[in-house]
């Protein structure tokens, strides 16, 4: 029994169209790097459906490795994450409203909320499900043991995840032990 090619796996198709093209050139490299492109790109929109979760944005400095660690935390956790490397964060910071007080290394943006420093995705995934009338999330410093933070040995310190209200006010929105 014959199988229609449009029940092959995505990756199945791309890979033997990129065959063909090589069959029929010395186009090989082209081919073979267009078609792993494709299925990349596929894999990535496909995750972000599977998951629900909106894209984010991250706007940090390009030479902040603890950003980077984040942003795999993010990513880990099912999040769609376009990075953007700033020269001045502050000014992002400024424009999202986060309060001064507030800050830390990097600032997201997802689903209208800001997002500050190392805040853990299980509490991002409950901001977004809960949905309140706030600017965002913020988590002041670089707390040991928050996500792009962790130490060789597992500790961490406690601390605390703020919700920023619309008139910049704060409120504890989430609690995490020291370890």
């Amino acid at each position: 029994m014959r199988k229609c090619a449009y029940h092959l796996p995505m990756t199945t198709l791309l890979t033997a169209l990129a065959l063909s093209a090589c069959a029929r050139s010395d186009a090989m490299p082209v081919a073979l790097a267009a078609a792993e492109a494709s299925v990349a790109s596929v894999a990535t929109a496909s995750a972000a459906r599977t998951t629900g979760l909106p894209p984010m944005t991250v706007h940090k400095h390009e030479s902040c490795g603890c950003c980077g660690l984040w942003i795999d935390h993010m990513q880990a956790a099912g999040f769609e994450v376009q990075v953007r490397n700033v020269s001045d964060v502050s000014a992002i910071k400024t424009q999202l409203g986060v309060p001064a007080e507030m800050a830390s290394c990097h600032t997201a943006e997802i689903a209208g909320y800001f997002i500050e420093g190392h805040v853990p995705a299980a509490d991002v995934k409950r901001l977004l499900a809960e949905k309140p009338d706030a600017r965002g999330l913020a988590l002041p410093g670089m707390p040991l043991g928050s996500p792009g933070m962790e130490h060789p040995t597992g500790r961490s310190q406690a601390y605390a995840v703020a919700l920023v209200s619309r008139d910049g006010s704060t409120t504890d929105y989430s609690q995490h032990a020291a370890r």
